[in-house]
């Protein structure tokens, strides 16, 4: 469309071709005139004294004197200025660089200034700094009593409310007994929240049973009585919660299971009724138990109010960057806690600090100790040196390169490893071929979290995932879960990699600015062209003039398409690749290389041990536990005496937005958000009939996982969505197969990660370490690039699902 727009404008304004048709090149002195050569004196300095027009300046000199180097024009104050001879489009002639003795003397006056003295005056041109309007200064003050609003609001619940109590027993009933346990309360309407932990059959084998086996299998029924105290009789039940007991001769010695579940009574018995809690079963064995209860626990509707504005609060800060993302989530998850006081399920320190996800914050921990010491021997520069010599200064070829690289590493490593490993080279690599690190940022940690999609242990909801006793016994291994999710990432890296290259068809978006030679020629033509239009079309002498002006513009224009074509293929010119190369390989050396030896050993070390992971018997150690062994190797090797230039390039924000996002995850699930997504998509999946159930089960699994995991931290969804998907597969009335269920929970949990900044773990590292390096972008930044693109996995793993699971039902 633009070239048929371009060639209709040419049709409108033709160019008088037969005063054209010669070259005015050719023309010898004698054809120039003292007119046509009054004309050159008023053309502009970069115009005047370009070679193009030497033969105006040599007439000028011979008739009015000069020795050949330049026209000498006398300042007002007698004083002369030295400036650089221009050359005008260096890279015609492939002159990068002017020779030192061009130059002319010229007018202090004259209307080009120089390059010296255009610096000199942006120097002593301090911009004075800009008060903030009216508008500003009350938005700041509306943020200010919102945030401080927000502390009063937490500080003053927790100290209106205590921390929750949990009541715990141990007792036992007898064959024939019905075990009364009183609870005092002066509530009017019971609502109790009852953990009972003892020999009884988990949620899902109890779902396998039919009618006639739970008619001859041992249970414990257990409710709740209401007796008035003015009359004895009057007595209100709850409805009987009933769980299945073990076989007779295992209820010794058993594991125990844990079965929780909130009994309510809606009648009152009358005033001041007294409550008990009522225990009998049918076995002729004694059934010994573990009761815990809280009273009055959170209703889940109101609950659910709750985690929603949490949560929306949370993204509204982060979105539009109204505080530190850091500061938001700790300000976020204290308010949750709050909630939760006001719930009454405000948790006690031990208990908070249990919600805390102590195995990813060592490894990311021990891993950043790691990265730290290696930055020191200059290992990331040489290996952005090494890619950009390999790829030959390509863009394309080097983001191709780089992703293919992250991909692969992260089906081994844990894709946070792989982030922390890859982005200081990915940064540096930037830098020197002058791109913009934020989108190759963002096509590495994107191929990072598909990659680790592939293996139980790339992404910590795989591994949640395949270290479910209920995964294990539906015969999921490693291998068959690898292979599985093998064909399907390939599908994905495909879409993500060509959708990507078309977000970014247009080249220039990949760079920081339009490269240095490129604006020196637009520059250049600009001056031309004025020069050019400045000229009116009278006398013979101004067409002359005129003339050698426009074949300059085109020579320029013709050069300006053939670079802007070679630098939308190339980081830098082909003509001086190879001596940026040589200067890079001269700058970025290996630094010290007795330490790489060291960090190599660490390194090794820990790589090793996890790929050691995959097998059961040597899975005995941590991602955690291996990566801290690695660092305090490393740290012995070093030998250091002072650890604290290390210590502070550990991203500690990234570190606490983390614990502050765990605990308000976990808080988010006590206020039932999690268990209200999972129990809806459950109930949509028993509505449908039996021939399309699997195919819905696939897509509702594989959507929700991944649209919810976008916007809440995935660890905790996943491990919500697992027990749904062992729920959905353990029951019989269903008859659905558990592994197509399990791919669809992998493939949107992990996928949907991509979907935002905070979706996934290795996100938020990359976000850190590249604000660490003066390299911050923000939410939106993300969400435009990694929403769209994460819409497309889900469209990939679905058809791929589909194809597989209910075409040629590979399960």
């Amino acid at each position: 469309m633009d070239k048929i727009v371009k060639s209709v404008k040419s049709w409108r304004h033709p160019r008088p071709a037969e005063e054209l048709s010669r070259s005015q090149y050719s023309l010898v002195s004698t054809d120039l005139t003292d007119g046509a050569v009054q004309l050159w004196l008023g053309l502009p300095d970069e115009v005047k004294y370009d070679p193009a027009l030497e033969q105006f300046r040599q007439h000028y000199e011979k008739e009015h004197g000069g020795n050949g180097n330049g026209v000498p024009r006398k300042s007002k104050n007698g004083s002369t200025k030295r400036l650089p001879l221009v050359n005008s489009a260096p890279h015609l002639n492939n002159n990068l660089q002017l020779p030192r003795d061009e130059v002319v003397f010229l007018n202090t006056t004259s209307k080009c200034p120089s390059i010296d003295e255009k610096k000199e005056k942006i120097l002593e041109e301090v911009p004075e700094p800009k008060k903030p309007t009216k508008t500003a200064r009350a938005g700041h003050l509306v943020k200010m009593t919102m945030l401080v609003a927000c502390w009063m609001f937490f500080t003053i619940v927790f100290l209106l409310y205590n921390e929750k109590e949990e009541v715990t027993r141990h007792s036992s009933v007898a064959p024939g007994e019905i075990k009364s346990y009183p609870l005092h309360t002066a509530q009017d309407l019971l609502s109790i929240s009852l953990k009972l932990t003892g020999p009884f059959l988990s949620e899902q084998s109890e779902k396998k049973l039919n009618a006639s086996q739970m008619m001859n299998m041992g249970k414990m029924d257990v409710w709740v009585e209401g007796v008035a105290t003015a009359l004895k009789n009057e007595v209100n039940r709850s409805p009987h919660w009933t769980i299945m007991l073990d076989p007779e001769d295992e209820i010794d010695f058993t594991e125990g299971e844990t079965r929780t579940t909130v009994l309510k009574m809606d009648a009152n018995p009358g005033p001041n009724a007294s409550y008990f809690l009522k225990m009998k079963t049918n076995v002729n064995t004694t059934t010994p138990f573990a009761l815990s209860y809280t009273m009055d626990p959170l209703d889940i509707s109101t609950g659910v109010i709750y985690a929603c504005v949490l949560l929306g609060a949370l993204y509204v800060l982060i979105i539009f960057e109204v505080i530190n993302r850091t500061m938001a989530a700790v300000l976020i998850s204290t308010t949750s806690l709050a909630a939760l006081s006001i719930a009454g399920e405000r948790p006690t320190l031990p208990e908070l600090i249990s919600w805390l996800d102590v195995e990813t914050l060592l490894l990311l921990f021990s891993m950043m100790l790691l990265v730290a010491i290696m930055a020191e021997t200059g290992l990331f520069d040489f290996l952005a040196v090494f890619t950009f010599e390999v790829t030959k200064g390509k863009i394309w070829p080097l983001i191709t390169l780089l992703s293919a690289i992250t991909a692969i590493i992260s089906t081994f490593l844990d894709n946070v490893t792989t982030v922390l490993l890859m982005t200081p080279v990915t940064i540096r690599l930037c830098e020197v071929m002058d791109l913009d690190p934020i989108p190759v940022l963002m096509s590495m940690v994107l191929f990072s979290n598909i990659g680790g999609t592939v293996t139980p242990v790339g992404d910590p909801p795989n591994v949640i995932i395949a270290s479910n006793k209920a995964v294990i016994q539906s015969g999921i291994n490693f291998t068959n879960f690898t292979l599985h999710m093998t064909f399907g990432i390939l599908l994905v890296c495909v879409q993500t990699y060509f959708q990507f290259r078309y977000i970014y068809r247009d080249t220039d978006k990949l760079r920081l600015n339009e490269p240095r030679d490129i604006q020196d020629l637009r520059h250049q033509i600009s001056i031309w062209r004025r020069a050019a239009d400045s000229l009116p079309h009278l006398s013979r002498d101004e067409l002359v003039v005129r003339e050698r002006l426009d074949r300059k513009v085109r020579k320029l224009t013709g050069r300006l398409e053939a670079l802007v074509k070679e630098t939308k293929i190339r980081a830098c010119p082909k003509e001086c690749f190879e001596t940026m190369l040589a200067d890079m390989k001269d700058k970025y050396k290996i630094r010290d290389k007795v330490l790489l030896v060291k960090c190599t050993v660490a390194i090794t070390f820990v790589v090793t041990v996890f790929f050691l992971h995959s097998l059961p018997e040597f899975n005995r150690v941590s991602l955690g536990w291996t990566a801290l062994l690695g660092a305090l190797l490393l740290l012995t090797l070093a030998d250091r005496e002072d650890l604290e230039p290390v210590l502070h390039r550990i991203e500690w924000s990234t570190l606490l937005f983390f614990a502050a996002l765990f605990v308000l995850m976990e808080a988010l699930s006590k206020l039932g958000l999690i268990e209200y997504i999972g129990g809806l998509t459950e109930s949509v999946i028993l509505k449908v009939d039996g021939n399309a159930r699997l195919a819905v089960a696939i897509l509702l699994m594989l959507w929700v996982s991944g649209l919810t995991s976008a916007f809440v931290d995935n660890i905790p969804l996943t491990t919500m969505m697992v027990r749904v998907v062992t729920s959905l597969g353990n029951n019989p009335t269903l008859n659905l197969p558990m592994a197509p269920l399990i791919w669809a929970l992998s493939f949107g949990a992990c996928l949907g990660g991509n979907g935002t900044l905070i979706g996934a773990s290795a996100n938020v590292v990359c976000a850190g370490v590249a604000e660490q390096h003066g390299y911050r972008f923000t939410f939106l930044q993300f969400f435009k690039i990694g929403f769209p693109i994460m819409i497309g996995h889900l469209i990939v793993a679905s058809g791929y699902l589909m194809l597989c699971h209910c075409v040629f039902q590979w399960h």
